[in-house]
């Protein structure tokens, strides 16, 4: 006991040594995992759950499968696999709505453009077409832009109200649509119809090339998550015969 003891202390003190030569992790490293978690709740939807809420959750399903996994098959092993799987559950249903949003989102945006073009040249300001499709716009879109139109009259900031509206769309389309106008906003000039017009066409052809794209790879795709899926569900329908599960009992 007491040599366990020792070489604890020594371990420790190794370890006290050894982080005394190494530099401490910078907090803007996990102020950046922190804020891709919470631009990925805002890409799925979810812009008011904190990135804290979503790591518990993965912790609290990786938890309840490994007690009800041992419970069930009585081998660590086992449960801890599935405990992995389940861990990583919520991010991975985080991560398939956002890419679903922004599928969906994606079609929106040539529309977006487009009422944007005509009421510049009906003869608004920027601003005010901006804020217009809080009526205008696609349904799915109206509530940021009309958040957009009250935080700007309160304020008078059309740029600094850009960023926040950004953040809240959590979108690269968005991101790309907003950049062009603050660059507008700050050049100024009399080609923003155009520069709308020719953004318009970009992204209508894009998102067609981008849909055949998906279309043909979408069945290699299928087939990937099969090969992946299925050793575990081979796992799981042997780990419900007390025979079988035991060959994964033992470290060997």
């Amino acid at each position: 006991m007491t040599g366990v003891l020792l070489g604890l202390l020594l371990g420790a003190g190794a370890f006290c040594v050894w982080s005394s030569f190494t530099p401490a992790r910078p907090a803007r490293r996990r102020q950046a995992r922190t804020g891709r978690l919470a631009r990925l709740l805002a890409e799925a939807g979810a812009p008011g759950v904190p990135p804290a809420t979503l790591l518990g959750a993965c912790a609290g399903c990786a938890v309840v499968v490994f007690l009800g996994g041992l419970a069930v098959t009585g081998v660590p092993a086992v449960a801890g696999c599935f405990a992995v799987l389940a861990g990583w559950a919520p991010l991975s249903l985080v991560r398939w709505r956002a890419a679903r949003r922004r599928t969906q989102v994606r079609e929106l945006w040539p529309d977006v453009v487009d009422h944007l073009a005509s009421g510049v040249r009906g003869g608004l300001s920027l601003p005010e077409a901006v804020a217009a499709l809080a009526e205008r716009g696609p349904e799915e879109l109206r509530s940021p832009f009309g958040r957009f139109a009250a935080r700007h009259r309160a304020s008078g900031g059309f740029e600094r109200e850009l960023d926040a509206l950004g953040e809240e769309l959590a979108d690269p389309v968005a991101d790309r649509l907003l950049a062009a106008l603050r660059m507008a906003r700050q050049v100024g000039g009399t080609d923003l119809g155009r520069l709308l017009r020719t953004l318009s066409a970009f992204l209508r052809e894009e998102a067609r090339v981008r849909g055949e794209l998906q279309a043909r790879q979408s069945w290699t795709l299928n087939g990937a998550r099969l090969a992946v899926a299925a050793p575990w569900v081979v796992l799981a329908l042997l780990a419900t015969r007390p025979e079988a599960v035991q060959a994964y009992s033992s470290p060997a």
